[in-house]
């Protein structure tokens, strides 16, 4: 590896990354550059900069992401109905491109020879912050501290702060989570600590964004979302951007018991690891495009959308946002959705979500003088539907006739 002079390192201002400020400093004596993105985790990211200066960081990056995120990542990955092993929302997974693309912007803007981030050697993240930024360029340098340090345990972090005077808030008044924690404005995740026993329920006083079930109102809660080319505009007839969107629903969906999740999942890295996540808008969000698609979408588009989304997922997950598989599965995806048009309504309670109607005035492939089971005026001849189903029986007809068992 050549000599490193400036790093830019992806910054929380917490207890790990303030450790690896210094740990850059001194393990590779080069200039370190913060980055601090506001993706929406619900806490003051502005703190984070006196942070860096008290290290002697020069140049700072505190930016606010949260439109960017929904609009350019949550966005296109709803539209494709993503859900990964049949139950998570990649909320943590989808966060990932976006700062890696920065990550690799800034190390530009800056002139830095490498990057840093704060993920550890056994998780997804490292792969996923990774897979990015080498797409993105090719020739940058990574590097990861939980892969080369022996600062294993928070007991250890702590010391390395005290013996160089490392300014880390350790008396926050909060009471300290005992999990590990990621949030973003489409989820909060939690893992470690008693979650690693995946026969353990975790206590009520864990979960942040959501009331349970058992104490959401007794009473449901009706909205309507508006949809265009997929993509939700309006709550109730209002239009709202698209962190604004996610911002209502996670409100909404919080206050009636809804989202939250409890998984063993499969890393990319090999390993099961059991999680717990309240992803309460896009628990929401879900459903409802897939009820918009019900009513607009052509059967074998959406059936097309259906046996692609797993491989879909799958790149999300596993990091290869940036790869050419998934850029060419989002122009697929995306051509769906032109007439993805409408409204959907919801009825919110105790936990579920309920779609209670949906309707497009345009764009809608509903024909109920088709549909219908009264007299529909000769609009479909029941009579053709003997022919199809001779035509389409002809293969097992054939193969029964020449004695092939079936029982």
């Amino acid at each position: 590896m050549s000599k490193i002079n400036k790093v830019v390192l992806a910054y929380s201002g917490g207890l790990d990354t303030s450790v690896i400020v210094k740990w850059l400093q001194d393990t590779y004596d080069c200039e370190v550059v913060t980055f601090t993105a506001d993706i929406g985790q619900g806490e003051e990211v502005e703190p984070a900069r006196a942070k860096a200066e008290a290290m002697g960081v020069k140049e700072i990056y505190i930016e606010d992401l949260r439109e960017e995120f929904v609009r350019d990542y949550v966005y296109p990955m709803f539209r494709a109905n993503t859900i990964y092993e049949g139950e998570y929302l990649l909320g943590t997974s989808i966060a990932r491109p976006l700062i890696a693309k920065r990550l690799v912007e800034i190390a530009q803007e800056t002139g830095a020879d490498a990057i840093s981030h704060g993920a550890t050697g056994k998780g997804n993240d490292q792969v996923r912050f990774e897979l990015g930024a080498y797409a993105l360029a090719p020739g940058i340098q990574v590097i990861a501290p939980w892969r080369e340090w022996d600062l294993n345990s928070r007991e250890k972090l702590m010391a390395y702060c005290e013996e160089r005077k490392i300014p880390v808030d350790f008396t926050n008044k909060k009471k300290k989570s005992p999990y590990s924690m990621d949030a973003n404005l489409l989820h909060i995740s939690y893992e470690g600590g008693n979650l690693e026993d995946p026969w353990w329920e975790a206590e009520e006083d864990m979960w942040r964004w959501s009331v349970s079930p058992e104490a959401a109102p007794d009473k449901p809660t009706y909205i309507t979302l508006g949809f265009e080319k997929g993509d939700i505009v309006s709550i109730d007839g209002e239009r709202l951007s698209p962190a604004e969107v996610l911002t209502k629903l996670n409100k909404l969906g919080g206050d009636n018991g809804i989202g939250r999740l409890d998984i063993v999942e499969n890393r990319y890295v090999g390993m099961k690891s059991r999680g717990c996540y309240e992803t309460p808008g896009g628990t929401i969000m879900l459903p409802a495009h897939r009820a918009i698609e019900s009513l607009t979408l052509d059967r074998e588009s959406a059936h097309l959308k259906d046996s692609v989304m797993p491989k879909y997922a799958e790149l999300v997950y596993n990091g290869y946002w940036w790869s050419p598989e998934r850029l060419a599965l989002q122009k697929l995806i995306d051509e769906t959705q032109q007439h993805v048009n409408g409204e959907v309504r919801l009825k919110l309670y105790k936990g579920s979500v309920t779609v209670v109607g949906r309707r497009s005035e345009n764009d809608s492939l509903f024909d109920a003088s088709i549909a219908t089971f009264e007299d529909d005026a000769g609009a479909y001849d029941q009579k053709d539907a003997e022919g199809f189903i001779k035509l389409n029986a002809l293969r097992l007809r054939i193969a029964a006739k020449n004695g092939r068992k079936l029982v």
